[in-house]
C-alpha cells in the first residue's frame, strides 16, 4: 500500500502525511510540482524528526509517476483516487495490499486526465452542505480503513 500526493499545496499537510507514513510503514509518492518549496528545511518543520524514517519518492511530473508505476506494478497496483466527485464511499470499497491511495491538490483536486487514469474513485460521506475535509485528515481516515482491511497495520510489540 502507498499514498500518493498530486501536486500538494500546503507543506504542513505534506509533512503530516510524511509523518503518518513513517509511523505506519506507508511509503509515499510526491508528484510535483508542489505549491511550495519542497526541501529538507520545510519538511523538517512540517514533518518534524520523522523525515528520516519515511520512505518517499519525489516524481517530477504526473507522467514520471505513471512511468515509475508501470515499472513497479508489484508495489504500485490500482490507483485509488479520493475525490468529492466520486459515487462510491470508501467504506464500501475493498482495498488491496498494493493499492495506491491518491489525493489531489488542496486547492484544486486533480485534472480530468488523472480522474480518467484512476482505477477507482472514492468519496468520504459527509454531512449535507459540507464541501470537503482537510486533505491530511481525509488521507488518514481512508488509509486507516485500507490498512485495517488488508492487515497491513504495523504489528504491536
Amino acid at each position: 500500500m502507498r499514498l500518493a500526493l498530486f501536486q500538494p499545496d500546503i507543506p504542513q499537510n505534506t509533512g503530516t502525511l510524511l509523518r503518518l507514513g513513517a509511523c505506519l510503514n506507508l511509503p509515499l509518492d510526491i508528484i510535483e510540482p508542489c505549491g511550495f518549496i519542497f526541501n529538507d528545511k520545510q519538511m523538517r518543520r512540517a514533518g518534524m524528526d520523522y523525515l528520516e524514517k519515511v520512505q518517499y519518492i519525489r516524481h517530477e511530473s504526473w507522467q514520471a509517476f505513471l512511468d515509475f508505476r508501470a515499472k513497479n506494478l508489484e508495489t504500485h497496483g490500482r490507483l485509488v483516487l479520493l475525490t468529492t466527485h466520486a459515487k462510491t464511499p470508501y467504506i464500501n470499497f475493498k482495498f488491496e495490499q498494493n493499492d495506491i491511495i491518491l489525493l489531489g491538490r488542496e486547492s484544486a483536486g486533480v485534472p480530468e486526465e488523472v480522474h480518467q487514469t484512476a482505477d477507482a474513485r472514492l468519496l468520504i460521506p459527509m454531512a449535507k452542505g459540507a464541501r470537503s475535509i482537510n486533505m491530511a485528515v481525509s488521507a488518514t481516515m481512508v488509509v486507516g480503513e485500507a490498512l485495517r482491511q488488508t492487515g497491513l497495520f504495523p504489528p504491536i510489540d
